[in-house]
């Protein structure tokens, strides 16, 4: 039910914005798009699918087969759909959003044939209504049509692998945001991967999806974990007795990393305290792994990723403009609006939400399709509403122009 309901709801997505844009396959083959690193990764991805559902069902592996299905049509909507989204709103019909348009038709088409034995009404109105609609000399119905073949030059291994590596980070990366409590709106300065290399542009993805300025890859832990130090009452009891809980308050002042890798070289600790010179080795000091103040950090499978979590103003004027965004969509939504409506904006109620907005005035602009944005209060024949902006009060309004 979960795998026939996602396909179904991507294959809505796309025929939404396939009939608003009057897209025709034939116009625009795949073999001319100009395709972008996701549409090379999904064609990957559905290559190998088929490769892997044909060898399974050959071996009349049919659980085998139809969970390499769910697994593919879930990363089909809940990454390359969803990365894309905004790819299908561009004017016209060329570049980038060409690539989007005949790379997801040729998904989707592929899909009814290989889906055909496993759901064969949803197969078949999937692929009338894709291929018969707009190939007259096409057969009548899916189940007359030849299998899937896998096509070798779509595959890339190491493209594949990279992506998977991406999405265990940016697991790890939604698990650092919800502990940190900050919503993903909410832009952050960096983001330190430990355990994991990825090429540029699959750093840049990483940023997006995750909102962080900066994605740092590196096996050096020390930017945002420590070391607890703690004295070892049984090695320093006898030795400096009354001292001990002015070492112990001296050792947490201390960087546990430098005091650690001095230990690693097999240097001692020495600090004076009350006129006496105090040295300590490794076996004198208890040490206890920490992240620093300021960092969330997440831990699986030898990756660590860690959200640097401190805010500066810039940071936070930009989280609010797109909570403003995030609210204006959902009132586009409520108001009944089609997907092309451009719309006029209302902002008022807040001083400091009116000066964020003016200030970012062209990002909101795209982000809701507005044509103007107003600092006034919304006109009757608006549709406003009061809103919590991150504890600003706010009445936002739109109407369609």
């Amino acid at each position: 039910r979960k795998y026939m309901g996602t396909l179904w709801n991507t294959y809505a997505f796309f025929i939404l914005y396939a009939e608003i844009d009057q897209f025709n396959p034939k116009e625009h083959p795949l073999d001319k798009a100009e395709l972008t690193l996701m549409d090379r990764w999904i064609l990957s991805r559905l290559n190998s699918l088929v490769r892997e559902v044909d060898d399974d069902l050959n071996e009349y592996k049919i659980f085998e087969a139809s969970r390499a299905m769910t697994d593919f049509v879930d990363d089909l909507s809940n990454w390359y759909v969803r990365r894309s989204r905004e790819r299908f709103w561009g004017k016209g019909m060329a570049g980038d959003k060409e690539a989007a348009f005949a790379t997801l038709y040729h998904v989707l088409e592929t899909m009814s044939r290989l889906t055909a034995p496993f759901t064969p009404f949803m197969a078949e109105n999937m692929y009338r209504n894709l291929v018969c609609s707009v190939d007259k000399d096409a057969p009548i119905s899916v189940h007359m049509t030849d299998f899937p073949v896998c096509d070798e030059t779509y595959i890339s291994a190491e493209l594949e692998g990279h992506m998977r590596d991406l999405l265990e980070v940016v697991v790890l990366g939604r698990s650092c945001r919800s502990e940190s409590g900050l919503k993903v709106r909410q832009p952050l300065s960096r983001m330190i991967v430990s355990g994991a290399t990825l090429p540029q542009d699959f750093c840049a993805l990483a940023e997006d999806e995750l909102n962080v300025k900066d994605a740092v890859f590196t096996d050096d832990t020390t930017a945002f974990m420590t070391y607890q130090l703690k004295p070892q009452m049984r090695t320093l009891g006898k030795k400096y007795g009354k001292l001990l809980k002015a070492i112990g308050e001296k050792l947490a002042t201390l960087d546990g990393n430098a005091v650690v890798a001095g230990f690693e070289k097999g240097e001692l600790l020495r600090f004076e305290l009350d006129g006496t010179m105090i040295e300590l080795e490794k076996d004198d000091v208890l040490t206890a792994p920490m992240k620093k103040p300021g960092y969330v950090v997440a831990t699986d499978r030898g990756v660590t990723v860690a959200l640097d979590t401190n805010l500066t103003e810039a940071l936070i004027a930009e989280g609010f403009a797109r909570e403003v965004i995030s609210k204006l969509q959902t009132m586009r939504k409520e108001a009944g609006f089609e997907v092309i409506d451009r719309i006029t904006v209302y902002v008022s109620g807040s001083k400091l939400i009116e000066e964020i907005v003016s200030g970012d005035e062209a990002a909101l602009k795209d982000g809701v399709l507005a044509t103007s944005v107003v600092l006034s209060a919304a006109p009757e024949d608006a549709y406003s509403k009061e809103w919590d902006l991150n504890g600003e009060k706010a009445v936002l309004g739109v109407r369609k122009n």
